[in-house]
C-alpha cells in the first residue's frame, strides 16, 4: 500500500483558499509564484514517494544498531537516502540566503516537510530537528558561531540536536543537574546525562551540534539558572571542519514502541567542549525558539502520520471484500461487495478526511503566519501574526496530534483484524503517531500553556484578534456562498467566547478550575479553527463550482466539508459542557483512594 503525498489539496490551498499570487510584494515571496511552488511540491511528491516511503517499513522492522564504540547505524537506505535528501537541496527551502538556503516562505517547507514525514517520520525527524537547532541559533548565535554552523545546518550537511530532559527531569526543567564549567577561553567544559536525544547519534552527516542546556557554576538555582550551550560532537578546526572528537557519547538507545528508525539517545558529556549561546541565565528564552519549532513540527507529525493511515485505510477497504451492502449488493458479479458499502467504514474514513483536510489548512495558514511575522512591511500585520503564532502553536500541537491518534486508530479499524498484524502498516502507524502526544510537551502541557500562558498574555490582546478576525469573516460570508459552514462557524466560535469567559471567570479564584478544563479547551479551540478552515474551503470550492468547474475535486470537497458539521463539530458541545463543570469531582478523591 503506497504512500500518497497530498499535492492536490496545498494546490487547492495555496490557489483557491489562501490566494498566495497576492503575496508576492512581500520578502522571500518574490520567487514563490504558484506556478513555481507547485513545481516544487510536485517534485517532493516524487521524492518522498520514491525515495524515502519504501524504506518506512523496513526501517521499522530493522531499527537502530548501537555499536560497541558507541556509534549508531541507522537502518539501511537511509544514509543513502539523507544524501539524495541534501544533494536534492530540500533541506534548504526555506533557510536564509545570507547562510545558503533558498529562502522560499515557511509554508512552503512546511508542505514538504508533511510529503516526508507522511512518508517516513522517523526518517523525517532527523532533518526536522536540525530546523529546530538553526531556529535557536539564528535567534542566539553570535555573529560567528552563525557563520560558522548555519550554512553546515541548512546545507544538511551537519545535523543538530535539542537536549533538555535528564533522568530526573523533563518538563521542570529548573531541576535540571547538567553542569557547565568556564574554562576561562570562551568555551565551556558540560558535564551531565541527556536522555531520549532524538537524532542525537547516527552515520550520515559529518558532524552533529548538539544545543545543550546546562547550569552554569554560580548561577541561581531553578529555570533562570538555566543557560544554552552549542556542544558539536567534532570541534570545527581553524577552517571550520569537523576536527578533535568532543568528549561526548551516547551511552544507550531507547527501545520504543515506535518511531523505530529514529534513533533516540541516552547522551553523556564528560566536560565536553561547548560554546555559549545568548548570554548566562537565558537558555530557556533562547531554546524555546527551538522548542516551538519543534512543536509545530510535531503537529504536523501528527497530522502527517494520520494522513498516510487514511490512504492505507481507504486502499484496502475498496480492495476488501466483506459482506453485502444492507440495501442490496453493489457489486453482483463479484462474491461480496467492498467494504466501503458499510456506513460504519464510511465513517470513520470520512470523519478521519474531514479533520485531515481541515487541519492541513489550518496548518498551513499557521505557517503563512509565521512568513507574515517576518515579512511583511506593515507593523500591525507583523504583530498580528507574531501573536497567533504564539497563541496557536500549543493548538497545532496538541489538537492535530490528538486527532493524529484518533485518525490513525480509526485507520486500523478499517484494516479489521489485518491491521492488527505486521503484514499492513496500520499497526506500525499507531505506534509510530503515539508518541507525538507526548514529547515537545505532553498536550496537558500545552493545554495548561495555552490556557495559563497564552490567553493572558498581552492583556488577552491575540484572543480577542483571532475572535475579532473570525466575526469580520462571519459578517461577510454569512450570506456568501457557504453560509450553512459560516453560520455552523458563528455557533462554535460563540461557544469558545463562551468557555474564554468561563476561564477569566472562574480560573482567577481557583487555579484546579483552569487546569481541569485545560484540555476541553485547547479542542475547542481546535475545533474552531477547523471550523474556520472549513468555511474557507467550502467558500473557495463553491465558487469554482457556480463558475462551471467540472473537476470533481470541489464537489467532493464539499461533501466531505458536510460530514465535519455533522458528525465532528457537534464534539463542541461536550468539550463545554465538560469545561464547565470545574474541577471539584477531579479533585474530590484523597491519594489514597486512587
Amino acid at each position: 500500500m503506497a504512500y500518497t503525498a497530498p499535492v492536490r489539496d496545498y494546490q487547492f490551498l495555496f490557489d483557491k483558499v489562501f490566494k498566495i499570487e497576492g503575496l508576492t510584494n512581500l520578502a522571500g515571496f518574490g520567487d514563490a509564484s504558484l506556478d513555481t511552488v507547485m513545481q516544487i511540491l510536485d517534485e517532493a511528491a516524487k521524492f518522498a514517494q520514491d525515495v524515502i516511503a519504501p524504506l518506512n517499513g523496513p526501517g521499522d522492522k530493522q531499527g537502530c544498531v548501537l555499536n560497541a564504540d558507541h556509534s549508531v547505524t541507522a537502518p539501511d537506505g537511509y544514509k543513502e537516502a539523507y544524501q539524495a535528501l541534501i544533494e536534492a537541496g530540500w533541506t534548504s527551502l526555506s533557510g536564509s540566503p545570507d547562510y545558503g538556503g533558498q529562502g522560499l516562505p515557511h509554508f512552503v517547507n512546511m508542505a514538504f516537510s508533511e510529503f516526508l514525514t507522511g512518508a517516513s517520520s522517523a526518517f523525517a525527524m532527523y532533518p526536522g530537528l536540525t530546523e529546530g537547532a538553526i531556529a535557536a541559533l539564528t535567534a542566539g548565535g553570535t555573529d560567528a558561531q552563525k557563520a560558522l554552523y548555519l550554512p553546515k545546518l541548512i546545507s544538511g550537511e551537519w545535523s543538530g540536536t535539542m537536549n533538555l530532559t535528564e533522568p530526573h527531569c523533563g518538563t521542570d526543567l529548573g531541576l535540571l543537574r547538567t553542569k557547565a564549567k568556564d574554562k576561562g577561553d570562551g568555551t565551556y567544559a558540560i558535564t551531565g546525562q541527556k536522555i531520549w536525544i532524538s537524532a542525537g547519534e547516527h552515520d550520515f552527516t559529518g558532524n552533529i551540534c548538539h544545543l545543550v542546556l546546562a547550569r552554569a557554576e554560580g548561577a541561581p538555582e531553578g529555570v533562570k539558572g538555566i543557560s544554552l550551550f552549542l556542544v558539536p560532537k567534532f570541534i570545527p578546526d581553524a577552517d571550520g571542519n569537523p576536527g578533535e572528537r568532543n568528549s561526548l557519547h551516547c551511552a544507550g538507545l531507547e527501545h520504543k514502541m515506535g518511531i523505530h528508525g529514529n534513533s533516540t539517545c541516552v547522551m553523556v558529556y564528560e566536560e565536553a567542549t561547548g560554546w555559549l549561546l545568548g548570554n548566562l541565565h537565558e537558555g530557556l528564552k533562547i531554546m524555546f525558539y527551538m522548542m516551538n519549532n519543534a512543536r509545530l513540527g510535531v503537529g504536523l507529525q501528527g497530522l502527517a502520520i494520520g494522513h498516510a493511515a487514511y490512504v492505507a485505510a481507504a486502499e484496502f477497504a475498496k480492495d476488501r471484500l466483506q459482506g453485502r451492502a444492507l440495501t442490496g449488493p453493489k457489486s453482483p458479479d463479484k462474491p461480496a461487495d467492498s467494504i466501503l458499502v458499510h456506513p460504519d467504514v464510511r465513517r470513520m474514513l470520512l470523519e478521519s478526511r474531514s479533520i485531515l483536510e481541515a487541519g492541513r489548512a489550518f496548518i498551513a495558514w499557521v505557517a503563512l503566519q509565521a512568513d507574515l511575522a517576518h515579512a511583511s512591511e506593515d507593523e500591525k500585520t507583523r504583530e498580528k501574526a507574531s501573536d497567533y503564532m504564539a497563541l496557536l502553536t500549543p493548538v497545532v500541537k496538541g489538537y492535530l496530534t490528538e486527532k493524529g491518534l484518533k485518525v490513525t486508530q480509526d485507520s486500523m479499524q478499517v484494516h479489521g483484524g489485518s491491521g492488527f498484524t505486521e503484514h499492513f502498516p496500520a499497526s506500525q502507524y499507531m505506534r509510530d503517531v503515539r508518541i507525538t502526544l507526548i514529547y515537545e510537551g505532553t498536550n496537558g502541557i500545552q493545554a495548561l500553556d495555552l490556557v495559563g500562558r497564552k490567553l493572558p498574555s498581552k492583556g488577552g490582546r491575540s484572543i480577542m484578534s483571532f475572535f475579532a478576525e473570525i466575526d469580520a469573516y462571519v459578517s461577510e460570508h454569512e450570506t456568501g456562498k457557504a453560509p450553512e459552514f459560516v453560520a455552523a462557524l458563528k455557533i462554535t466560535k460563540a461557544k469558545l467566547q463562551d468557555a474564554t469567559m468561563w476561564l477569566m471567570q472562574n480560573g482567577m479564584t481557583n487555579p484546579d478550575n483552569a487546569a481541569a478544563a485545560s484540555m476541553d479547551y485547547l479542542c475547542l479551540f481546535g475545533l474552531t479553527s477547523l471550523n474556520y478552515m472549513w468555511a474557507m474551503m467550502a467558500e473557495a470550492a463553491q465558487a469554482e463550482v457556480d463558475a462551471g468547474s467540472d473537476d470533481p475535486y470541489y464537489d467532493t470537497k464539499l461533501k466531505v466539508g458536510r460530514v465535519f458539521l455533522e458528525r465532528v463539530l457537534p464534539e463542541a458541545d461536550s468539550h463545554l459542557l465538560k469545561l464547565k463543570s470545574g474541577s471539584e469531582a477531579l479533585m474530590a478523591l484523597t491519594d489514597d483512594q486512587f
